[in-house]
């Protein structure tokens, strides 16, 4: 196989055609593409005085059995543009030979590799089904009193439950007290619902009742608990 060089509108000297050939060293270029057919230069120039910079342009097409490989370039000198549109023409055939040989198997990824390779690929499970990227891991689940954790889940570290007697808000601050506690949960006596009373700055103390939505209660125990401030 020969390399053809021809100049478009313009005359290609004896010195550059052999440059061509020193810089398209065809048996690296049969190593990487086995089935070249041929190998065409060809060298044109621009008129516009404006391109100066980019007046000479090298346009190579490499044809081979498979589909045409083209690379081109401009500089301010034929030199200059070869030398762009060879290493352009190396980067594709490169290309193209990683592709062929990947496709023959060597370095073929097995499928647990293929998700840590190609982007967006689906991921398999150990029994071969692919794994939705919203179902949820294989996460242990444990139960913690009458809570059911998976994962770390919230560390619950002890979980207690009293049975207490209704009283009034004098005898809950008079229990809290007693206990040495910053707080004291009861049942007050007057509405018999649950209650807490806190300790605030210096002595003042505050107090927090809660009350059964009604709104709720007509909807079911289904619906969403309200939000608790203090």
């Amino acid at each position: 196989m020969d390399i053809v060089v021809k100049g478009r509108k313009t005359e290609v000297p004896e010195r550059f055609r052999k440059h061509v050939a020193e810089k398209l060293k065809l048996e690296k270029i049969q190593k990487l593409d086995g089935k070249v057919i041929s190998l065409d230069v060809e060298v044109s120039k621009e008129p516009n005085p404006r391109q100066a910079d980019r007046c000479d342009r090298v346009e190579i097409t490499l044809r081979s059995r498979g589909p045409v490989i083209r690379a081109e370039a401009a500089a301010s000198d034929p030199y200059a543009a070869l030398d762009l549109a060879a290493d352009k023409l190396e980067a594709r055939l490169r290309k193209q030979h990683d592709k062929r040989y990947t496709r023959r198997g060597n370095g073929r990824l097995s499928a647990a590799e293929v998700a840590d390779h190609v982007p967006g690929a689906a991921t398999l499970n150990g029994n071969g089904s692919v794994v939705h990227e919203d179902e949820p891991d294989s996460v242990p689940t444990k139960k913690i009193g009458s809570l059911e954790v998976m994962g770390e889940g919230p560390l619950v570290v002890r979980e207690k439950t009293h049975v207490a007697a209704p009283m009034t808000l004098d005898q809950a601050l008079y229990e809290m007290e007693l206990v040495g506690h910053d707080f004291y949960l009861f049942v007050d006596s007057e509405t018999k619902e649950p209650s807490v009373v806190y300790r605030r700055h210096a002595y003042d103390y505050g107090v927090i009742h809660l009350s059964t939505d009604p709104m709720v209660t007509q909807a079911g125990s289904d619906a969403p608990g309200g939000a608790l401030g203090g």
